[in-house]
């Protein structure tokens, strides 16, 4: 069991060095903010697993909030042209790459680690889901641009394995348009 958990953090630290060419030294919470495409996913959890061929790329928008929080607004834009948003306030914890929250829409909690990010190309994110008695995770590949290179592409393959997701639950997204901005509603 020891040898196994050593090989298995080895090839983590491996797949997370090879990921970037320049990895930053300390996360910084304001070069997240801004908009990220959701290049890829991967979890085994039931509803992933049979409407995962229908999924499209989408994008999240991070905007840090001046108590350190995260804000997350996502939008996928659907078949018939209407955009499916839905967005969440992610509480800090101790560590500053971690974030919790709870999703209304899906009334489950999340356990939000940015495992790895350079800032103006592509970020990791692993999520522990907790929904009553049953928990799973979800690990995303994130880009600044709806492309991201096929050594990258591979590497959240193995990372997700990693994570425990079994391979043919990790999927690159289709492209898809983007969803228009919403217009601004006077407050």
């Amino acid at each position: 069991m020891g040898r196994t958990l050593l090989r298995t953090l080895a090839v983590l630290l491996c797949v997370l060095t090879t990921c970037a060419d320049d990895t930053p030294k300390a996360f910084n919470l304001e070069k997240m903010a801004g908009r990220w495409f959701r290049v890829g996913m991967a979890t085994n959890a039931e509803w992933f697993v049979k409407n995962k061929a229908d999924m499209k790329m989408g994008t999240t928008v991070f905007a840090p909030t001046a108590e350190g929080n995260l804000e997350l607004s996502s939008a996928i834009l659907k078949d018939d042209g209407t955009c499916w948003r839905y967005s969440n306030l992610a509480n800090k914890t101790d560590n500053p790459q971690r974030f919790v929250y709870h999703s209304k829409m899906w009334n489950n909690n999340n356990d939000m680690l940015i495992v790895e990010a350079v800032y103006d190309d592509y970020a990791l994110i692993s999520t522990n889901k907790t929904k009553g008695s049953e928990s799973y995770v979800t690990t995303e590949l994130l880009s600044r641009t709806q492309e991201a290179r096929v050594a990258l592409q591979q590497n959240f393959t193995q990372f997700s394995v990693l994570s425990g997701v079994l391979p043919e639950n990790t999927v690159i997204l289709a492209k898809n348009d983007e969803c228009p901005e919403e217009p601004a509603v006077d407050q």
